[in-house]
């Protein structure tokens, strides 16, 4: 189905060109003056350089041409050359009935056939999700589910940290913990148990502590050192170790992404990589790609084009250990081997910006790549507090994520019992519903690039720009259909929805027939809050029918029947869209 913008350009596409302009200039956009008119051409003020008259006169000759046509009640030209439309609510209503009767409510499937990588995880294992996850988390999940909606073959990899120090960390402070271990008998030659040595609380609590060791006892640390030395080269009680901190950890993470409703198609992690990096580094040294510098093996990245001085990426330090760019490279090796991708897309704060343009100019550059292939870094701000610092614990510590879900919880079960009208039961099943939606679209709606303060109460709020908001009035759309099948009606078949006889219903049609544009632009653009932002105004637009129209005592019972399919148009939207951005709306609030 074709976009709204697209079926008002191509009206006007003759109009220039019977009057002998090119039709490129007949582009349309949504009107930034709703009070003077819906949608605008300002195609007539670049005719007018090319063309060398005055904008106005082409305007006025566009707009005459279109005098009459069926799509327009109103169009006219104004100084100094702008063109304003507005819709027939004829042709609005055939717009919304073609969207009723389309699947995805005539969204095309703009995807189909392509493969895209999303890359949106970045935990570390052994260590508990906080709240420094829950942005990629969030931002990554409804990006994959955006893409997979416009019909892209989107595979979501949490790229698990598993590989490093920290693991010789555990070894060495596990070893110092439980020295009767068989892992660490260099004698012992039966199998290793399949019960872990530890619980993920136990682990979650080895690994602070081997750290804080590290940087005081320097035995500690280069015992960890070789325990890192001796798993990476294979060793197998350190690989039996490793196993069980990975089948621990994995539990865990599945279960706390899982309680923010996030999921994964690969569950991958930087010990997948590892099995190319000697290949990798032998193939840029052939390449005459890599080269030494100072005692590391480092490749140059800087391009003529470049605004600043960009530093050669290190590939090997100077004591031979692979850094986070060689583990990134040997996974793009992984996935373009087994998953050949038309598309990168990675997910991570900006403090990262330096470490992916280094990996992507030299997996292009090497040829790992091709040089049309996109590759994306989504570059994502902090969640701070009040106090406009990174978001703490009361204590100052950074809060567990499962922590945060729980406050959030907690704040909306209390809010439901102020106004107790369900069973406690009821309303903490609810409110986990709405305390996710709060949560999301409190940093969804955030541009990703931006900071934004954490704001429980606000986040909470069943008013304004908020995520309880929107399912508010999803829920008042479900009560209203409801008592209207209790009132034993049935939707009237002879007829769809019916041109609109108010403003406020007309700019309900206006607002809806801005969903695909949105839904394609937000994914081009990698944009969610876009989609935030237009299903609040579509919330708002319903909302103001709703005050304005008495939907259920309306006595003409084909007008009735029409506003009933415009609102559940409006419902199935708002679901789509909130699906979309990884949240879902309770039965009743």
């Amino acid at each position: 189905m074709k976009k709204l913008l697209t079926s008002i350009a191509e009206a006007l596409k003759p109009a220039f060109a019977a009057n002998g302009y090119d039709e490129s200039y007949a582009k349309v956009t949504l009107s930034n003056r709703p009070d003077l008119c819906e949608y605008q051409c300002n195609g007539a003020m670049a005719a007018a350089k090319a063309y060398k008259k005055k904008p106005i006169d082409i305007a006025s000759q566009v707009a005459d041409h279109l005098s009459g046509h069926p799509m327009f009640t109103r169009i006219t030209a104004v100084m100094p050359g702008f063109i304003n439309i507005r819709l027939s609510e004829e042709y609005l209503a055939g717009y919304m009935n073609s969207m009723e009767k389309e699947p995805k409510f005539g969204l095309e499937e703009t995807g189909k056939g392509e493969r895209v990588i999303v890359d949106y995880g970045g935990a570390n294992v052994a260590k508990p999700l906080h709240v420094g996850h829950l942005r990629s988390a969030i931002i990554g999940e409804s990006v994959k589910r955006l893409g997979r909606f416009l019909g892209y073959d989107m595979i979501g990899d949490v790229h698990l940290g598993d590989w490093g120090l920290q693991m010789g960390l555990i070894i060495e402070e596990l070893r110092d913990r439980q020295p009767d271990l068989v892992y660490f008998d260099e004698s012992y030659e039966g199998a290793y148990p399949e019960e872990p040595p530890f619980t993920i609380g136990e682990l979650e609590d080895i690994y602070p502590a081997a750290s804080a060791k590290s940087k005081e006892d320097e035995t500690f640390k280069a015992r960890a050192h070789e325990a890192t030395l001796k798993l990476q080269s294979g060793y197998k009680p350190f690989k039996a170790i490793w196993q069980h901190i990975m089948n621990v950890s994995l539990a865990d993470l599945k279960k706390n992404y899982g309680s923010l409703g996030v999921t994964f198609d690969l569950w991958k992690g930087e010990s997948d990589a590892q099995s190319y990096i000697p290949d990798l580094i032998e193939d840029l040294q052939k390449k005459g790609l890599a080269y030494e510098s100072q005692g590391a093996l480092v490749v140059d990245i800087a391009q003529e084009n470049d605004s600043k001085e960009l530093p050669p990426c290190i590939i090997r330090k100077s004591d031979g250990a692979a850094l986070y760019a060689t583990s990134d490279l040997g996974t793009i090796l992984d996935r373009e081997k087994k998953l050949a991708p038309n598309r990168y897309i990675y997910i991570t704060d900006k403090r990262q910006e330096l470490h992916f343009i280094q990996v992507f100019r030299v997996a292009k550059k090497a040829g790992y790549v091709k040089e049309d292939t996109p590759m994306i870094h989504v570059m994502f701000g902090t969640m701070n507090g009040k106090d406009g610092k990174p978001f703490k614990t009361r204590d100052g510590g950074v809060m567990r994520l499962e922590n945060l879900i729980g406050e959030i919880n907690d704040a909306v079960y209390e809010r439901i019992m102020e106004n107790r009208t369900v069973s406690a039961e009821e309303a903490r099943k609810t409110a986990k519903i709405i305390g996710l939606a709060a949560l999301k679209y409190g940093d969804l709606s955030n541009q990703a690039s931006k900071d934004y303060v954490f704001d429980m109460d606000r986040f909470i709020s069943f008013e304004g720009n908020t995520g309880p908001y929107i399912l508010y009035t999803i829920v008042r759309i479900k009560s209203i259909l409801s008592k209207y099948q209790d009132m034993g009606k049935e939707l009237s078949q002879d007829s769809g929805i019916l041109p609109a006889v108010s403003e406020a219903e007309k700019n309900l049609m206006l607002l809806l027939a801005r969903y695909n544009e949105v839904m394609e632009n937000s994914f081009g653009e990698i944009a969610p809050h876009k989609i935030c932002q237009f299903i609040y105004e579509l919330s708002d637009g319903f909302n103001k029918f709703y005050n304005s129209t008495m939907i259920l005592k309306e006595e003409d019972e084909r007008r009735q029947s029409s506003y009933i399919r415009l609102i559940t148009l409006t419902k199935g939207v708002l679901e789509t869209c909130i699906d979309v951005l990884g949240f879902q709306a309770p039965e009743r609030m």
